[in-house]
């Protein structure tokens, strides 16, 4: 009875972070708060990849190429035929989907250990509060936030002892983002600490780990350069560090005290960089990092994340916003919890868990109301009428651009582009080519360009006699001369 009421209540605190959620990532989506940077990007390689293609990144490059040589992402081939169901949601509804099963993974985590407690549910309380979590479902889609959420069920299959499971988790999680790789190399360390004694387990995670390095150095030195037009690997943003991998691997050595100064302060004196690390500091604390000190073996396997963050070239990467905190969630649920689960006094451990429940929402309300870094807040904040509502008639909107041929080839404002991306041909505006129809707004951001810039472009467009106005309201949409 008591089992069967633990399960009813995982199943109310998945309901309810489902609806959550869903207000945020898939109103925002309604609403146009969701753009060709990534979301529009990922979702027309869907398009390709059910058609059985390799995509082009045309969407967002003005020269060719595969899409495979900006990230190694290849959960976007599993996902491509839930588009013919959910159409441009899919990418949204998977992200939401896989958060949630990440969760429940959580649970059974502990349920192993507690089968009668409440650590089961405060654990999964805890990875549903993570304020890594509002900020990565606010911003587009991201595959490094569903492999994230398959990290509890890899340390699941590891408790359970069944490591053709885990074997199965650490393949589907490679296969994500180049990036995820290093992470589980250490992710895979760390587990081997936490089972030192148990030889199997130790073994085999420290063969995984060597399976991960070298699956990241295969990634980003071979196989996102075959498919690059220059040959290199795009994403290496360490200036600090060096100019490759390896140059930063010998800097961090040779230079270790001052490799530890960058990761609080800001290094490349960005114009508004400064407190963006502390903040991010300060929220991982309030949200029961510390509590990691006693089993430091999950301090391990953030080292990665916390490097490939703060050491960045981008301000923007070192905070809270995006996707870019999302691998804190997992391994800081797991590990503060089994902290907490050690705890002899019940009562206490109870006290406490309550105690971090308390402070990781305070974090991610502060996610959510003020940041240091800057954030449209209106993006997250599901509970306030403005997350709802734009200073236009979006239903109508929408009717429009439904109005436009499936096959047509399209240039699209930003936040209008993910909405028509299940097509052959689109391109973010202001970039042209070859598109019968460009649809964009002035009711929105003009990026990538300045507000000049997008006026310049638009009036040159219209007084250029190659295009006519078929439609001008709360958006415009140009068609070329000569398409009926």
């Amino acid at each position: 009875m008591r089992m069967l009421k633990q399960y009813k209540g995982l199943a109310l605190i998945i309901i309810i972070f489902g609806v959550i959620y869903s207000l945020i990532s898939l109103v925002n989506h309604y609403n146009f708060r969701t753009y060709a940077l990534d979301l529009g990007a990922y979702t027309n390689a869907m398009y390709d990849y059910i058609h059985f293609r390799w995509n082009d990144s045309a969407v967002f490059k003005e020269i060719e190429e595969n899409l495979l040589a900006d990230h190694f992402d290849l959960y976007l081939i599993f996902f491509s035929p839930l588009s013919l169901v959910f159409g441009t949601y899919t990418l949204l509804i998977v992200q939401i989907a896989a958060v949630l099963a990440g969760g429940a993974g959580v649970w059974f985590c502990f349920r192993l250990r507690n089968p009668h407690g409440n650590i089961p549910l405060y654990a999964a309380l805890y990875f549903y509060l993570f304020f890594g979590v509002y900020s990565a479902l606010s911003f587009d889609y991201h595959s490094n936030v569903v492999a994230a959420s398959l990290l509890p069920w890899l340390f699941y299959s590891v408790r359970k002892r069944n490591l053709g499971a885990a074997a199965l988790l650490l393949a589907l999680m490679l296969v994500s983002k180049e990036n995820v790789s290093l992470w589980l190399l250490f992710v895979c360390l760390g587990i081997a600490v936490e089972y030192r004694k148990e030889t199997r387990i130790r073994n085999f995670m420290l063969f995984s780990s060597i399976i991960c390095g070298a699956a990241f150095i295969m990634i980003v030195s071979l196989i996102m350069p075959a498919f690059s037009n220059s040959g290199d690997y795009p994403h290496f943003h360490y200036s600090f560090l060096g100019s490759n991998y390896k140059e930063a691997f010998l800097h961090l050595v040779s230079h270790p005290l001052e490799s530890l100064k960058v990761l609080f302060v800001n290094h490349n004196n960005s114009r508004l960089g400064d407190y963006v690390k502390l903040e991010l500091h300060l929220l991982l604390a309030v949200s029961g990092l510390p509590i990691l000190l006693f089993r430091p073996a999950y301090l391990l396997m953030l080292i990665p994340v916390y490097f490939q963050k703060l050491f960045h070239d981008n301000y923007y990467m070192w905070g809270i916003a995006d996707q870019y905190s999302i691998e804190f969630a997992p391994v800081m649920a797991i590990g503060i919890f089994t902290v907490i689960s050690g705890i002899r006094k019940k009562r206490l451990a109870g006290v406490l868990s309550i105690l971090v429940l308390l402070l990781t929402f305070a974090s991610a309300f502060r996610v959510m109301d003020n940041t240091v870094i800057h954030t449209d807040k209106v993006n997250i904040r599901f509970y306030q009428k403005q997350h709802y509502t734009r200073a236009y008639d979006v239903a109508a909107v929408h009717k429009v651009l439904s109005g436009l041929p499936p096959d047509a080839i399209v240039s699209a404002q930003s936040p209008f582009l993910p909405h028509l991306a299940l097509r052959d041909r689109i391109y973010q505006f202001p970039v042209i080519r070859d598109a019968e129809y460009i649809v964009f707004s002035f009711n929105e951001v003009p990026y990538p360009l300045t507000e000049a810039e997008f006026r310049m472009t638009t009036d040159s467009l219209e007084a250029s006699g190659q295009w006519h106005v078929l439609y001008e309201g709360e958006i415009v949409i140009l068609q070329r001369d000569g398409i009926y």
